[in-house]
């Protein structure tokens, strides 16, 4: 009787080990399934795929070519309709130095459609580079530069900055009859301007910002009408400013909002 109990319990633990049966069919059939979906996928495509049969580029060109841009995409072209890839295109034609933008598109049943957006040189950095709308460098050395562009320099890293702050004094001297030529940011952190009449304006290193309001709010009013007798203004002072006169003399300033104008108004051609 022992022995049977014995053997019961053997016989009831061996079961409570078995490992479960795994039915294959359940895990195959859906593997199957799926690589079929995949391959008649692939093959649909192989089916459905041709030659590119042309190119439609529209957009206004002056500095980019119809040929540059069909031998930017040539490889993707040879890859047919459907295996090119629009966004790699679309990558290598911005690229190119004088593209600032593109689009890429399929036309059935063979033509693929591109749009291209020149870059608008804004400014010269440096000696020979270009700047966007953006503050930008997207030509390092160009080989024709427009007369007519204002001159930026600088760290290449602090390009968009200088750029920024020459669009926002600007857009500020113009009402009152004045335009800015150039801005330089020196290695140092110092920043010098140059009006279009040729005065300097010296901002140097330190509350650059606060200088910058006191020259737009005071200094280009005060020297709108004396453009020709000044040299430069320098703003390099914590309570004012110097006029440096052409003759070789200065003209400090401590209170800009009236004795300062007073100072100047009285003070001749030197």
């Amino acid at each position: 009787m022992a022995r049977k109990q014995a053997r019961r319990r053997k016989t009831s633990k061996a079961k409570k080990f078995t490992m479960p049966k795994l039915r294959i069919g359940r895990i195959v059939t859906p593997l199957v399934a799926i690589a079929i979906v995949v391959a008649t996928y692939q093959l649909t495509l192989v089916m459905l795929d041709r030659q590119i049969s042309s190119l439609e580029i529209s957009g206004p060109f002056q500095r980019v070519t119809a040929l540059q841009i069909e031998e930017a995409m040539s490889d993707e072209i040879e890859k047919g309709f459907l295996g090119a890839d629009l966004g790699r295109i679309r990558a290598e034609l911005v690229s190119l130095p004088w593209i600032d933008q593109a689009r890429v598109a399929r036309r059935w049943p063979s033509r693929v459609s591109i749009t291209v957006t020149e870059q608008v040189p804004a400014a010269i950095w440096g000696e020979r580079g270009l700047l966007n709308t953006r503050g930008e460098l997207f030509v390092e050395s160009a080989q024709h530069l427009p007369a007519e562009l204002p001159r930026l320099s600088g760290p290449d890293d602090r390009s968009a900055e200088v750029a920024r702050r020459y669009l926002e004094v600007r857009d500020q001297l113009i009402p009152v009859g004045l335009d800015l030529r150039r801005v330089h940011l020196d290695a140092r952190g110092s920043w010098q301007m140059t009006l279009s009449n040729g005065i300097e304006v010296r901002l140097g290193r330190r509350d650059v910002g606060e200088r910058t309001d006191l020259f737009l709010d005071v200094v280009a009013n005060i020297i709108t009408g004396r453009a020709g007798d000044i040299d430069y203004v320098d703003m390099r002072y914590g309570n004012g400013f110097t006029i440096g006169w052409k003759g070789g003399s200065q003209t400090p300033v401590a209170d800009p909002d009236e004795d300062g104008q007073k100072m100047l108004a009285s003070r001749g051609t030197e």
